[in-house]
């Protein structure tokens, strides 16, 4: 596949969202984008009469939804399927194991690459008609009560209010792929462009900004005590303040972190 296109087809009923993935995708030679659908129905029309490859598929959709697409694919050759959501684990935990990938709106480029190099790998390998076939036969599975349900938490505003924020946090280690549950993490760093992540006694190194990092954490639980540092509020075992206003926070490892006058305001959330 090296050579060779990657034939894509995007579906999103979101005008916005819609331009803002082919923006990125554009930053990705080897993409052919073959189509864009507003809804399910023309994206089920696209996908048999130009066979593509990959489809970047919204879920929530009115009318025939994103699982409605897949449902349709039943007994016919079916593309590899990214799922794109604003909402993380929307329905994760049903088909994760299944699907080749799934993205939270905002798309941010870190995980489109990461979606599309599972693609290119995927494409490469016979189980990936495998993996699109368990899928389908997974969603066809799904009973009214199941789909209803996930209907219900997409429509609860607290729930998806909650569900803005990652639960895991996956990046590339060197030639591995490391998943954290984000409750694992004891703190974050910068180290010039990269961010080193403290869990489970090790340190990451992974390649995205802080303000990027920020933003898909949950703010009940980490909070910024640095322009170069983010730590788990429920890390931290004790304060103790300095004579020119800053404070060191002493965490349930034994590390200690600097929080910075600029951010004393925040104080009251360790106390």
């Amino acid at each position: 596949m090296t050579d060779e296109k990657i034939r894509v087809l995007l579906v999103d009923d979101e005008p916005l969202a819609l331009r803002g993935l082919k923006h990125r995708l554009q930053n990705f030679p080897e993409i052919e984008i073959v189509g864009e659908c507003s809804n399910g129905r023309e994206a089920v029309k696209e996908i048999k009469a130009q066979s593509p490859d990959l489809v970047f598929l919204d879920i929530q959709m009115p009318g025939l939804d994103g699982f409605g697409v897949v449902r349709a694919m039943i007994g016919a050759p079916a593309p590899l399927f990214v799922f794109v959501t604003a909402y993380d684990k929307y329905a994760i935990d049903a088909f994760e194991a299944n699907a080749l990938d799934y993205i939270v709106k905002p798309v941010e480029e870190e995980r489109l690459n990461d979606a599309l190099h599972r693609a290119r790998e995927a494409l490469k390998s016979k189980a990936a008609a495998d993996r699109e076939s368990k899928l389908i036969e997974m969603l066809a599975s799904l009973s009214d009560d199941d789909r209803d349900r996930i209907k219900e938490l997409i429509a609860d505003p607290d729930w998806s209010d909650k569900q803005r924020y990652t639960e895991r946090l996956s990046f590339k280690d060197g030639s591995k792929v490391v998943v954290l549950d984000a409750h694992e993490i004891e703190w974050i760093d910068a180290a010039g462009d990269y961010m080193c992540i403290h869990a489970r006694g090790k340190t990451h190194i992974i390649r995205e900004t802080m303000k990027a990092l920020q933003t898909r954490l949950d703010p009940a639980r980490f909070q910024r005590v640095h322009r170069s540092a983010i730590v788990n509020i429920d890390r931290v075992k004790e304060l103790h303040p300095h004579s020119n206003g800053e404070y060191f926070l002493i965490l349930d490892n034994g590390a200690e972190l600097k929080l910075s006058r600029s951010y004393k305001d925040v104080v009251a959330r360790f106390l």
